[in-house]
């Protein structure tokens, strides 16, 4: 299949979980990747997974320096940009009294400024009528406990979504938002203090999903291709939530 043949992408946080699966997916749709991410052990070995037509690159998404670097490479390398898959994110669970400066500014920094200037410094690069996906969270729709600050910078990436699809339209660049629920990734795990209680969260999870379960990485990695493509050609601005249900029924 060749939904995206001779596309040029950048998929943040691409060294596992959601963003592995996408770049795995786009990469077999006929796109070259760049990944990103801030362990070059862990890039290392989804470069291994992800073969000849994929880009590993260092950086953290809330540095600035780094995200310069990243289009710099993606410049040199392959001249302009058609999709960006914002996908790094930092999850740190803290009901409001416990709340730091520190935690708030390392959550604030990556998820929504970090989202933020992976989309601007990327735009001089970006062709017309490319495809932009924000990766959010259903956590923004619901009040959920302990989520406070982490909620509160999805809910910012919604509406750099909606801004930035008002502001690229005339250059036919869409802009979309993908909001998952509960997924399998490594991110469960590093919620909490013992893999035995990541276990119980996930079943925890399960039972607030309708359909019964968490999602796996794939299947956001789905949802991803088709914001990314010309599937949805005629779709901006929405918020695609796959979720199981969590946060609809």
């Amino acid at each position: 299949m060749s939904k995206l043949k001779n596309k040029v992408a950048v998929v943040t946080g691409g060294s596992s979980g959601i963003g592995l699966a996408t770049a795995k997916k786009f990469i077999d749709e006929g796109a070259y990747v760049f990944i990103t991410g801030r362990r070059q052990t862990e890039l290392d070995k989804a470069l291994a997974q992800l073969g000849p037509n994929a880009r590993a690159i260092k950086g953290d998404i809330s540095n600035l320096a780094d995200l310069d670097h990243l289009y710099a490479t993606v410049k040199a390398e392959k001249g302009s940009l058609d999709i960006i898959v914002a996908n790094a994110g930092f999850v740190e669970i803290k009901y409001s009294p416990e709340v730091t400066s520190e935690h708030f500014n390392k959550t604030f920094d990556t998820n929504a400024k970090g989202t933020f200037f992976t989309v601007q410094k990327a735009l001089p690069l970006l062709n017309n009528k490319a495809s932009i996906v924000l990766v959010g969270s259903c956590v923004y729709l619901k009040g959920f406990p302990q989520y406070v600050t982490y909620g509160a910078t999805k809910a910012a990436i919604r509406y750099f979504t909606k801004a930035w699809a008002a502001e690229l339209k005339d250059r036919g660049i869409r802009v979309n938002t993908l909001s998952p629920g509960a997924v399998d990734t490594p991110i469960v795990d590093g919620q909490f203090k013992t893999p035995e209680e990541a276990a119980q969260a996930r079943e925890m999870f399960a039972q607030f999903t309708p359909l019964g379960r968490i999602g796996q990485p794939e299947e956001l990695a789905s949802a991803a291709l088709f914001l990314a493509s010309d599937d949805s050609s005629y779709v901006t601005g929405v918020d695609l939530v796959a979720d199981g249900g969590m946060t609809q029924l």
